[in-house]
C-alpha cells in the first residue's frame, strides 16, 4: 500500500515459532520505541491484546457481557488466550520492572533511563502467547485448523500529549504509529501462509517453513495460516488483491470484471499514485459487514450476486485501506474513517447502480412494489438507519469514543450519519467537495483529524462551523417547518420555524405547476425566521425536497398556496408495516393471533400507524375474534411520547389503553387505563441502568356470573410504581416500590431481584417481596397478596387461563408477589406478606430453588411457609420449568398426582421474544 506518513522511525524485529498442536507462539521481540512527542518519558506502555482473552474480568470480557454475550464468560481454558512474559530487558540487558494494568491487556514498563524527545529506547522481550478460539472475535484458531493472527505481538502505545491506553474491545481499532517490521516466522509445513507483508522469502527446514517477512511503514501485521489455501492473488491495473472472498454463483470472467470495477473506483477516488496492494478476507468482512445484505438467507436476498460481491469487496477494501492509511486515532476519531468509507460506498452506487432500490429485485414484485420502502433509492437506507436511533433518542455524537457507543451506533448509525453528513456538505456547497477533500487528505502526508477538518473548511465555499458544532460533535436533531406563507404583489413572505435544537442550513424548493422554480438555502434560524423572495407565481414550497438533509421529521416540510386540501396529506392504507412516506398519512394493518383458555385461538388484525421509524404519536386498534368464545374481542391504545433533551429524564409517555376479553368461561372484562410514565437514564447509554415512575388509573368492569355474585364486579385502582433496574447479564439488579389505592383497600409493596453469574459459572438468583395493606375492607381474597398465583385484578399478566384453579393452565407461574411454586395454605394474605425466593446453579441450566416466607392474615397467627425443588432455567423469564421436591406439604415428589404440581413459565409474545435478540444492539 502506498501511503505517505509523517514518521516511520519505530522498528520491530520479531522471531516467532508457531506450535500448531499447542496453539501457541514463542516470540523474541526487539522493540525500538521512538519518542515523537515534546515530553520526556520515564515509562513505556505496550498493547498486549492477546491477553484480553485470559479471564472473565478483562475489559473485553466485560464488553461482551454488556452486550449480553456470555461466550467469553463460559469459555474453558483451552479456548482462552493469554500472554506469558519470560523476560523484559533493555539494550544493556538490564531487567525492567513491568506490570499489567487492571484491564490485563496493557503492560506498563518502567524504564531505567528517560527517553527524551526524538530519542529511541530499545526493549527486548521474550514471551509466549496462547492463541484464543476464533469464535469470540475472529482472531486465533478455529475448528477447521485455520489461524488468523492480528494484534498478536506486543506493540508500543503511541504517546502524543498523553498515553492512549486503549484496551481490546473487539473494535478492531488499535491505535499505532507506523513501523518497520522485520519478522522471522516459523510455522508447520502443513499450513499455508498468506500475509500483507511487502516482501517474503520462505524455505522448508525439517517439518517447518522458515519465512522472512518485511513490512515498511505498516501498522498491522496480518497472518492467515490454513491447512488448505483459500486465498488467491488477483492483479488488476490499479489494485493487487489478496483475498478469500469468494464470488457466489458468478462466473470467473464476471468476477474479474467486478474486481476491475472496484479497482478502477478505488484508483479514481483514492487518487493513489501507485498500485494499491491490499489483503482482504471473509473474516474481515464479517467484522464490518453491509448490514441488511448479509443477514438474509440466500434465497431471500433481493440483490444479484454480482452486486453483493462488489459491495463486499469495496467495503472491506476501504475499511482495511483507511485503517492503514489514516493517522487519526481510530477510537477517538473514527468518524473520519467512517465519513470517507460511507461516502465512497454511496458514490459507488451513484456511479454504477444509480437506479438500484433499497428493495433490490423485490421492488418489481407485485404486492411489494407498492410499498414505499421498495420505491426508496438504495442510498436512502443510510439516512433511515441513522434516523432509527435519532427517533428513539438513543443516538450519540459521531465524535464520541467508540468504546462509549452502543453497538448499533458504533456498527451502523454513526457510520451512516458520517457519510450522509459529507453528502449534506456537497449539497450545501452546490458542488461535490467530498471528492477533492478525500483525495487531498489521503495524499497530504498529514492524515490527522485536524487536517481533515481543515480541508473541509478550506474546500467549502461557505461557513461550515455548524457542521462540527451541531452535527459531528452533538446529537442535536434537525427539524424545520414552514408555518406561514404570505403572498404580496411582487414578493412572498415565508416563515420557517426551527422545531429542534440544531441550527444548521436548510434547503427550500419552490414549485409552480409541479415544476421546480428555485432553490434557496436558509441559515441561522434559531427559532423562527421570515424570508422574503420574489413572487414568481409559485404554488408549492418544500423544505429539504431531495431528502439529503437527515431531518428528524420530514412530514411537515410541505406548504401549498392553492387551498386547504393540498396542505393535508391523503390517507394511505398498507398491509404490513412500511417505511415512512412524508407525502401520506399512513395506516397499516397486519394479521395477529393469540390464545387464552376462554377465547381459544384469537385471530384478528392490528391497525396502527407506526412506521419503520417510530413517531411521537402512536395508536393501535386490535379487532379480533375468539374461536372458542365466538365473540368479538380485542383492544386499543394511543400514546404520545415526549422526549426531553439533555436530561436524565429523557422520556415522558402519555397513554390510554383499553381491552375487551374473557376472563372466565362466558364472562368478559373491560379495561380502560389512562397512564403517564417518566423514564430516566444515565448519560452513559451503554449502561443498562434505568429508572421509571409510572402512574395510572386502572378501570375494570367484569361481567357477573348468574350463579356467583362478585363483591366488586367494577372497580378502579389508582396505582403508582417506581422501578429501578440494572439489566446486566452478570449482575442483574431490580427493585420497585408499588402503591395501590382502591375503593375498599390501599396497600404498598416492595420487590427486589438480584441475579449474579460468578466466575465459577454458578448463577445465584435472589428475590425478596414484601407487602402490607394500609386498610382492607374487602370480603374476598380477590385483592389480597397471593403466595403462588396472583389473581391479577389489574389484568397486567399474560395468563393463559387466569381463572383456573386446577388443570394445566392453573400451573402457569407468574413470578410476582409471593413467587412460591408449591400450592400452600394459606394461599392469600389480607394483612401482610414477606417472602424470599432463591435459586442457584447445579449444572448449566439446571438449578435448585427454595422459597421462604411469612404470611399474616387478619385474626390469624403468622404462618411460616417454605418450598424447594429443581428449576430448569431454559431461557430466563421466558421459558422455565419448576419441579417441586419438598415443602410445607411434605415430599411432593411422592404425590401420586405429582404432574399437577409442576409449574411453568412461558412467554408467547413475539415482541417480548424479539427483545432477546435486539437487546445487545440497543
Amino acid at each position: 500500500m502506498a501511503c505517505n506518513f509523517v514518521f516511520a522511525q519505530n522498528e520491530q524485529q520479531i522471531t516467532a515459532t508457531l506450535h500448531e498442536n499447542a496453539k501457541s507462539i514463542n516470540i523474541q521481540q526487539k522493540i525500538t520505541f521512538t519518542n515523537h512527542s515534546k515530553d520526556t518519558l520515564n515509562q513505556i506502555y505496550l498493547y498486549d491484546w492477546n491477553n484480553a482473552y485470559q479471564n472473565k474480568n478483562t475489559a473485553l470480557a466485560k464488553r461482551f457481557a454488556e452486550e449480553f454475550d456470555k461466550s467469553l464468560h463460559f469459555a474453558n481454558e483451552e479456548q482462552r488466550g493469554n500472554t506469558k512474559i519470560i523476560s523484559l530487558i533493555d539494550k544493556n540487558f538490564n531487567p525492567l520492572n513491568w506490570k499489567r494494568l487492571e484491564a490485563d491487556d496493557i503492560i506498563k514498563v518502567q524504564l531505567k533511563s528517560p527517553v527524551y524527545p526524538g530519542e529511541n529506547y530499545i526493549l527486548d522481550v521474550t514471551y509466549t502467547i496462547k492463541l484464543p478460539s476464533a469464535e469470540f472475535t475472529g482472531y486465533g484458531y478455529n475448528k477447521n485448523g485455520r489461524i488468523k493472527l492480528e494484534y498478536w505481538y506486543l506493540s508500543p502505545i503511541p504517546y502524543t500529549t498523553d498515553w492512549n491506553l486503549y484496551s481490546n474491545m473487539n473494535l478492531n481499532d488499535m491505535y499505532l504509529e507506523p513501523s518497520n517490521y522485520s519478522i522471522g516466522f516459523n510455522y508447520p509445513i502443513s499450513l499455508h501462509l498468506t500475509t500483507n507483508a511487502d516482501s517474503i522469502t520462505e524455505k522448508p527446514v525439517d517439518s517447518y517453513i522458515q519465512s522472512k517477512l518485511y513490512f515498511k511503514n505498516a501498522k498491522s501485521v496480518k497472518f492467515y495460516l490454513e491447512p488448505t489455501k483459500t486465498f488467491t492473488t488477483i492483479e488488476t491495473e490499479h489494485v493487487l488483491f489478496k483475498t478469500n472472498i469468494v464470488p457466489v454463483n458468478i462466473s470467473e470472467p464476471v468476477s474479474f470484471l467486478s474486481l476491475d470495477k472496484v479497482s478502477r473506483f478505488l484508483n479514481t477516488y483514492l487518487d493513489n499514485k501507485e498500485q494499491i496492494k491490499i489483503l482482504i478476507s471473509e473474516s474481515d468482512y464479517r467484522k464490518n459487514p453491509i448490514y441488511g445484505l448479509s443477514q438474509l438467507p440466500s434465497f431471500l436476498r433481493p440483490f444479484q450476486d454480482q452486486f453483493i460481491y462488489e459491495l463486499k469487496l469495496l467495503k472491506t477494501s476501504l475499511n482495511n485501506y483507511l485503517l492503514e492509511a489514516i493517522d487519526a486515532d481510530p477510537r477517538k476519531d473514527k468518524w473520519v474513517f467512517d465519513t470517507i468509507e460511507t461516502y465512497l460506498m454511496m458514490q459507488f452506487i451513484e456511479d454504477y447502480y444509480p437506479d438500484m432500490k433499497m428493495a433490490g429485485n423485490f421492488a418489481n414484485i407485485w404486492g411489494i412494489k407498492s410499498f414505499h420502502f421498495s420505491q426508496m433509492d438504495f442510498n436512502e437506507q443510510y439516512q433511515m438507519y441513522y434516523m432509527l436511533m435519532a427517533r428513539k433518542h438513543i443516538d450519540q455524537p459521531m465524535s464520541m469514543e467508540r468504546d462509549s457507543l452502543i453497538k448499533f451506533n458504533n456498527n451502523i448509525a454513526n457510520k451512516y450519519k458520517a457519510g450522509i453528513g459529507l453528502k449534506y456538505l456537497d449539497d450545501y456547497n452546490e458542488d461535490k467537495i467530498g471528492i477533492p477533500v478525500i483525495s487531498e487528505f489521503l495524499n497530504s502526508g498529514n492524515t490527522t483529524k485536524e487536517n481533515f477538518e481543515n480541508l473541509l473548511v478550506s474546500n467549502s465555499k461557505k461557513d461550515i462551523n455548524w457542521f462540527f458544532n451541531d452535527y459531528v460533535n452533538s446529537t442535536k436533531k434537525i427539524d424545520y417547518k414552514i408555518t406561514c406563507i404570505k403572498e404580496n404583489k411582487d414578493s412572498l413572505n415565508i416563515r420557517v420555524k426551527n422545531k429542534m435544537t440544531a441550527n444548521v442550513p436548510i434547503s427550500l424548493y419552490t414549485f409552480k405547476n409541479k415544476q421546480l422554480v428555485n432553490k434557496y438555502w436558509l441559515e441561522n434560524i434559531n427559532d423562527t425566521k421570515t424570508i422574503n423572495i420574489k413572487n414568481n407565481g409559485e404554488d408549492k414550497f418544500v423544505l429539504n425536497y431531495e431528502k439529503i438533509i437527515p431531518e428528524y421529521n420530514q412530514r411537515n416540510n410541505y406548504k401549498s398556496t392553492k387551498g386547504f386540501l393540498l396542505n393535508h396529506k391523503p390517507l394511505q392504507v398498507r398491509l404490513f408495516q412500511d417505511a415512512e412516506d412524508p407525502n401520506y398519512n399512513q395506516v397499516f394493518f397486519m394479521p395477529e393471533f393469540g390464545f387464552n383458555l376462554y377465547d381459544g385461538l384469537i385471530l384478528g388484525t392490528k391497525l396502527y400507524n407506526k412506521t419503520l421509524l417510530t413517531k411521537p404519536f402512536l395508536y393501535t386498534i386490535r379487532p379480533q375474534y375468539g374461536f372458542s368464545s365466538k365473540d368479538i374481542v380485542g383492544g386499543a391504545s394511543v400514546q404520545y411520547r415526549q422526549f426531553v433533551e439533555n436530561s436524565n429524564l429523557f422520556l415522558i409517555n402519555y397513554a390510554l389503553s383499553g381491552a375487551y376479553y374473557h376472563y372466565a368461561e362466558g364472562l368478559v372484562y373491560k379495561s380502560f387505563t389512562p397512564s403517564v410514565s417518566f423514564t430516566f437514564r444515565p448519560e452513559d447509554l451503554r449502561s443498562n441502568k434505568r429508572q421509571r415512575l409510572n402512574v395510572r388509573a386502572v378501570n375494570i368492569e367484569r361481567q357477573e356470573d348468574t350463579l356467583v355474585v362478585l363483591e366488586n364486579p367494577s372497580y378502579t385502582v389508582f396505582n403508582a410504581r417506581y422501578l429501578n433496574y440494572n439489566n446486566d447479564i452478570l449482575n442483574y439488579k431490580s427493585w420497585f416500590i408499588d402503591a395501590q389505592v382502591g375503593n375498599k383497600f390501599s396497600k404498598v409493596s416492595f420487590n427486589y431481584e438480584y441475579r449474579k453469574l460468578y466466575n465459577s459459572n454458578r448463577q445465584l438468583n435472589i428475590r425478596v417481596f414484601g407487602g402490607k395493606f394500609i386498610h382492607n375492607n374487602t370480603n374476598t381474597n380477590y385483592f389480597d397478596f397471593a403466595l403462588d398465583r396472583p389473581t391479577d385484578y389489574l389484568f397486567d399478566y399474560n395468563y393463559l387461563g387466569r381463572s383456573e384453579n386446577s388443570g394445566l393452565f392453573s400451573q402457569q407461574l407468574i413470578m410476582a408477589e409471593g413467587g412460591f411454586k408449591s400450592k400452600l395454605i394459606p394461599q392469600y394474605s389480607n394483612d401482610w406478606m414477606l417472602t424470599t425466593n432463591f435459586s442457584t446453579s447445579i449444572y448449566r441450566w439446571i438449578e435448585a430453588y427454595g422459597d421462604l416466607g411469612f404470611v399474616k392474615n387478619k385474626h390469624m397467627p403468622t404462618k411460616f411457609v417454605y418450598d424447594s425443588g429443581i428449576r430448569l432455567n431454559l431461557v430466563t423469564d421466558y421459558f422455565e420449568l419448576y419441579l417441586p421436591v419438598y415443602s410445607n406439604n411434605g415430599w411432593e415428589i411422592s404425590d401420586p398426582s405429582y404432574a399437577n404440581n409442576i409449574r411453568f413459565v412461558v412467554t408467547i409474545s413475539p415482541r417480548a421474544l424479539t427483545g432477546l435478540f435486539t437487546r445487545k444492539w440497543f
